[in-house]
Formats: structure tokens, C-alpha cells, sequence
């Protein structure tokens, strides 16, 4: 299931994942179908625990929630302490993809290694601040590297451009298999200067939700992805 995963992610990248933490859960079929119909094709989850990181968001109820509304992947970011503990539960709740941070754990390989014991594709993830170093061992065991351009939990940051040299670092060490995957302050500002350093997957959070229709933003976006690729 892991590889099946990661080649609809590949075959459809660079490609924006919408972050669901800012739509309206009031409405979320709604929201989806809307996404859906803008012609996205995965959705990026985040779950925070308000111990790892500040803020305290959602769990495994809207992980099910959301696999039962669509087919889509489901890429479940845990910014969350002692992850491996939660492994089984996301995975049973839908979540395709399970991406961990490497500050939040002592044996990065261990989590790893459960979330591929349970069929899911497994994602390594560092703050801006923490150096690929970190996670170079282990990031041949992975189907994705995430960067975030940002400190993970914090609201209202500043894209940070020196990490985008990071992807490369990344590449050199994994190869071609690994996805990589930036998260953080990605808009219209950002997502070209993104892709050309090399990012796949684009998680895009309020400069999605923040318009009143979806579908011209992500038109827009999609179009500055092709200009980069297409020089």
C-alpha cells in the first residue's frame, strides 16, 4: 500500500496539498467536495498535541470523519509527542501517509519501522531550524522528507527561504524515491521559489481557505507550479 501511495503522489507532483486545519469543520464534505472539485488530489491533515508544539488541534476522529467523506490520500502530519503510541490508531482511522517530526522522538527508525508494519507510507519531518543531519540516517527507510519553513505550531511566521537549499540535502542522501514535501507560509509569494528548489508535495493552508472560492486560487497556483517547470 506504501508504494502504491507514493506513486499517486509522484505521478501527480509537484502537486499542492490543502491543509485542512483552517476549512470549516462545521461543513467538511463540503469543503472536500469543493477541494475535490478544484481538482486536488490529496489532503494534508495536521495534528497537533499541545505538548510537542503549542497548539492543540484534532485527532483521529477527523481523520475518520474525512476517509469516510472521500477516497483522496489522507497525508497525517503528527506534531505530537511519543507518535509511535498513535500509529495504529491513524492508520486504522484512514491516514495513508504518517509523517512524525525527529525532535520528538529518540529512535526515529522505530516509528518508522511500525508505520510500515501497518501498510501506511512513512514521512520524516524537521523544523526549520534542525539540520537534515538529524534525519540522515534514516531518511532511506522513508517515503517522504518534510520540511517545514516555519517552527512547527506557531501561527503567523515568516516563510524561511534558507531552508529550501535543505531539499537537495535531502536528495543526495535518499536519492530519487523520497518525496519532498514543504509545509509552512507556502502562497503565492513562495510556491515557485519552492518548486524550483525541488519541492513535490506543497501543503498550502490559508492562502486556500482564505478566499471565499477555492478554485481560482488553486488555478493559480497549479499555474505558477507548470511556469517553473515548464522553463
Amino acid at each position: 500500500m506504501a508504494r502504491q501511495i507514493v506513486d499517486v503522489l509522484r505521478n501527480d507532483s509537484p502537486q499542492i496539498l490543502p491543509s485542512l486545519l483552517m476549512c470549516d469543520f462545521g461543513n467538511l464534505e463540503r469543503e472536500i467536495g469543493r477541494l475535490e472539485a478544484a481538482g486536488i488530489k490529496a489532503l494534508h491533515l495536521d495534528v497537533m498535541d499541545g505538548v510537542f508544539v503549542p497548539n492543540f488541534t484534532y485527532g483521529m476522529t477527523i481523520v475518520e470523519a474525512v476517509r469516510k467523506i472521500t477516497s483522496l490520500p489522507l497525508d497525517v502530519h503528527l506534531m505530537i509527542q511519543d507518535p509511535i503510541r498513535y500509529v495504529d490508531a491513524f492508520v486504522d482511522a484512514g491516514a495513508d501517509v504518517l509523517t512524525f517530526h525527529a525532535e520528538a522522538v529518540d529512535d526515529a527508525q522505530k516509528v518508522i519501522d511500525q508505520i510500515h508494519r501497518r501498510g501506511a507510507a512513512a514521512g520524516i519531518a524537521i523544523n526549520s531550524k534542525t539540520p537534515v543531519s538529524k534525519i540522515e540516517d534514516c531518511l532511506p527507510s522513508c517515503q517522504l522528507a518534510l520540511i517545514m519553513s516555519i517552527e512547527a505550531g506557531f501561527g503567523g511566521q515568516k516563510f524561511e527561504e534558507s531552508v529550501l537549499v535543505k531539499f537537495q540535502q535531502v536528495r543526495d542522501i535518499a536519492g530519487t524515491d523520497i518525496l519532498l514535501e514543504v509545509d509552512g507560509g507556502v502562497n503565492a509569494s513562495t510556491i515557485e521559489k519552492s518548486v524550483a528548489y525541488g519541492a513535490e508535495l506543497l501543503v498550502v493552508g490559508s492562502a486556500i481557505f482564505g478566499h471565499a472560492n477555492y478554485e481560482p486560487i488553486i488555478n493559480s497556483l497549479n499555474s505558477q507550479i507548470a511556469a517553473v517547470k515548464n522553463v
